[in-house]
C-alpha cells in the first residue's frame, strides 16, 4: 500500500473522532444547562384553613344609650307685675312646695288703686238696683237699665284686675321641687315677664337618650330599663316616651326612662348609660379578627359551606364585650373560617383544619 493512502486514512480517522468529541461535548453541555420543569401540582393544591363550629345561643340582645339625667319639669318662675324686690324668701338650693312663697314686689300703690275700684263698683252695685225698681215701675226706659249693668260689670272687671295686681306682688312656687337658680335680690326692679327663679322637679327623673332608626322597633313604652350613671351607680326604671318624630339632624328618635327620685340624690345632667332590653334571639361570640369585609363594605364572616367550599354571611353587631363580639343573623349551627380567611374567596375550596385538633400542639403537648 502506498505511504499516501496510509496517511490520508489516519486524517480520515483523526477527524470523524474530533467531530464525534464536540457533539457529544455540546449534549453533555446541553443536558447539563436544561431546566428542571415547573411543578405545576402546586397550583392545584388545596388551601389549608383553620376553622371552628359553633352552635347558636339564646341571648337577649340589648339597645344601649349613651346619654343623661333631665329634672322631669324645669319652670322657669317669671314676675307677673312690675315692681321693686321687697323679700326674697327661698334661697339656691332649697326644697319647695308648691304654693310656697319665693318673692315679695313692693305693693307701690296697688292697694289704694284697689280700694278706688271697689268704692266705684259699690257705687255702681247701687245705681244698678236703683235703675231695675225705677225700669220695673216703668220709670226708666230698657237701655239705661242695659247701661247701667254695663257700669257695674265694668267696675267689677277693675276690681278684679286691681286685686290680681296685689296677689301677684306675691310669687309663689307653682310646682313641687329645689331652687336652682336665684336672678333676682332684694332691691332689684322686676319688670312684667323678667325671670326671678328656676325650679326643678326631680321625682321622677328621666334618663335621656337617642336611638337609632334601626333599633327604634326593638324597644317600646312600658318595657322595663337600667340605667348606669357615671357614678357607677345602676337603678331600674321605665320607658315612658318614645318621639314620633326623628330628630332632622341625626335622625334618631328620643327616648326617655322614668326613674323614682324621691330624695331628689340624682341631679340633672349627669352623664348616663340607658340600657334598654330588646327581643330573644340567637348569637355566636366571635373575636373581631374574624370579621372581613364584602366588596360592597358590607361586615359579615366567612363560614364553611357544603364541600368545605368558603360562603361569606352578613352579621349584625349586637354587643361588644371584652371577652368578644355577640353577632347575629347566622344559621343555628355555623363553622367559621377563624385562621386564613383574608387569603381564600367566597366559592373556593378549602382543607379545613378544626382548632380542636391543633390545641394540644399549640399548647406544647405533641400527644
Amino acid at each position: 500500500m502506498k505511504r499516501s493512502y496510509i496517511i490520508a486514512g489516519v486524517l480520515a480517522v483523526a477527524a470523524v473522532a474530533w467531530v464525534a468529541s464536540g457533539q457529544l461535548g455540546d449534549a453533555d453541555q446541553a443536558k447539563e444547562g436544561r431546566k428542571t420543569p415547573a411543578d405545576l401540582s402546586a397550583m392545584e393544591r388545596v388551601p389549608s384553613v383553620r376553622v371552628n363550629q359553633q352552635q347558636a345561643e339564646a341571648r337577649t340582645s340589648e339597645v344601649v344609650l349613651r346619654g343623661r339625667t333631665e329634672a322631669w319639669r324645669k319652670v322657669m318662675v317669671k314676675a307677673q307685675t312690675f315692681g321693686r324686690v321687697e323679700e326674697v324668701l327661698a334661697r339656691k338650693g332649697r326644697r319647695v312646695a308648691t304654693g310656697d312663697v319665693l318673692i315679695k314686689l313692693a305693693p307701690e300703690d296697688r292697694p289704694a288703686r284697689l280700694a278706688e275700684a271697689q268704692a266705684l263698683l259699690d257705687q255702681r252695685k247701687i245705681e244698678y238696683e236703683a235703675a231695675r225698681r225705677l225700669q220695673k215701675k216703668g220709670f226708666r226706659a230698657e237701655t239705661q237699665l242695659a247701661a247701667s249693668k254695663a257700669a257695674l260689670e265694668s267696675a267689677e272687671a277693675a276690681v278684679s284686675r286691681a286685686e290680681t295686681d296685689v296677689a301677684n306682688t306675691t310669687v309663689v312656687a307653682p310646682i313641687n321641687g329645689i331652687i336652682s337658680e336665684r336672678l333676682v335680690e332684694i332691691g332689684d326692679f322686676a319688670d312684667l315677664g323678667d325671670p326671678l327663679m328656676k325650679i326643678l322637679d326631680l321625682d321622677p327623673v328621666l334618663a335621656v337618650g337617642s336611638i337609632s332608626e334601626r333599633n327604634l322597633s326593638r324597644v317600646r313604652i312600658g318595657a322595663p330599663a337600667a340605667v348606669r350613671l357615671i357614678t357607677g351607680q345602676t337603678i331600674d326604671g321605665q320607658i315612658r316616651h318614645i318621639a314620633a318624630e326623628a330628630d332632622p339632624a341625626t335622625r334618631t328618635f328620643r327616648v326617655e326612662v322614668e326613674i323614682a327620685n324621691p330624695d331628689a340624690a340624682i341631679p340633672d345632667g349627669i352623664t348616663a348609660e340607658i340600657q334598654l332590653p330588646a327581643e330573644q334571639i340567637f348569637a355566636y361570640r366571635i373575636s373581631p379578627a374574624i370579621l372581613t369585609l364584602a366588596d360592597d363594605g358590607e361586615v359579615g364572616v366567612k363560614i364553611l359551606g357544603p364541600g368545605n367550599t368558603v360562603e361569606f354571611k352578613p352579621v349584625q353587631i349586637i354587643d361588644d364585650q371584652p371577652e368578644g363580639l355577640w353577632v347575629s343573623g347566622l344559621p343555628e349551627q355555623v363553622t367559621f373560617i377563624t385562621v386564613g380567611q383574608e387569603y381564600v374567596t367566597t366559592g373556593q375550596t378549602v382543607q379545613p383544619v378544626d382548632e380542636e385538633t391543633l390545641a394540644p400542639f399549640v399548647a406544647g403537648d405533641p400527644s
